[in-house]
């Protein structure tokens, strides 16, 4: 399938309709050579978009380290075909400047993933969150610093909440440095941006990134018939827990899957597409552990137009 593109809010800068965050599979305990084999495959197909943060891992740290092995090696030479982002404000160290988003941690932690990544600058820098204390004039405002000092070409914000997104992208607006992205949990499973941040995201000229997509798994074949030993949620370090494989949430993805079945895909591939139908969604960020993963979730790409017999349906399975 060819990879398609769509322009990010009011800017120049065009991202693919599918990018690769490299959140839980490319840390110091993946196997380095698949990671990287997938980060090549998915370049060649035309994903020129990842997407990181200082703390991903596990350990954190190694993710912006491996990602930037493979700069060096199996995309050596393409750094200018490349968008890369990352973020700060989770716990990265210990103390009290290792967490949150003061102006102390984000220039810091920009400073240490640079020398992780070994990059002169990130094409996207984000708060990755608002912590509810320090201002956010003082976040946006080390923000816009970055891209005056060449350390980012664009910035945005992660799971602020709408007050909090408003009130950003106003100070980064006053200072010359446009939010250029949003980034938020959105699936089929999590309809809370539906509320208000896609449409400020619009208001303000930025664009939309949808993360999570497959709500870590549950919108996938994997768990209709139980926990799999060797599943995120099967697992006590994963990020989906036993307990949120719901009877509710297991019956309503095979719904979901017949819907699936009658488009002649499978549930994640709906589940993505369901996504990029939508025309306030600029791209789609899914992870990917497998050659195969990666190979069924840019299947989506070949239909994400949908009937509205077929909306109805997925809505009646919510």
């Amino acid at each position: 399938m060819e990879m398609l593109y769509a322009q990010c809010g009011n800017s120049g800068l065009f991202l693919p309709r599918i990018s690769l965050g490299l959140w839980h599979n490319f840390g110091g305990n993946a196997d380095f050579p698949e990671a990287e084999k997938i980060l090549r495959a998915a370049f060649d197909c035309g994903i020129t978009h990842f997407d990181l943060a200082n703390n991903y891992g596990p350990p954190p740290g190694s993710a912006e380290e491996n990602f930037g092995k493979t700069l060096r090696g199996a995309l050596a030479g393409h750094r200018d075909e490349i968008v890369v982002s990352t973020k700060a404000g989770h716990r990265m160290w210990n103390g009290p400047y290792g967490d949150g988003c003061s102006r102390k941690s984000i220039i810091a932690s920009c400073d240490q993933s640079l020398r992780r990544t070994g990059l002169d600058y990130f094409d996207i820098f984000y708060a990755h969150r608002f912590d509810g204390v320090t201002p956010v004039e003082e976040t946006m405002s080390a923000l816009s610093d970055l891209v005056r000092a060449g350390k980012a070409l664009y910035v945005g914000i992660s799971k602020f909440p709408p007050e909090a997104a408003e009130r950003a992208c106003a100070v980064l607006r006053g200072n010359g440095t446009p939010c250029l992205v949003f980034q938020d949990r959105y699936s089929l499973f999590e309809r809370s941006p539906e509320a208000r941040k896609l449409a400020l995201a619009r208001e303000n000229g930025a664009g939309f990134i949808a993360f999570s997509p497959l709500a870590q798994g549950l919108l996938t074949e994997k768990y209709l018939r139980g926990i799999p030993a060797e599943s995120r949620a099967a697992s006590p370090d994963g990020f989906l827990k036993r307990e949120q494989v719901t009877d509710e949430k297991v019956a309503a993805a095979r719904k979901l899957s017949a819907v699936a079945r009658e488009r002649g895909q499978t549930l994640a591939q709906t589940a993505i597409a369901w996504l990029l139908c939508n025309p306030h969604v600029t791209s789609v960020l899914i992870g990917a552990r497998t050659m195969r993963q990666l190979e069924e979730n840019l299947g989506a790409l070949e239909n994400f137009s949908f009937a509205p017999e077929e909306l109805a349906a997925i809505e009646a399975a919510l």
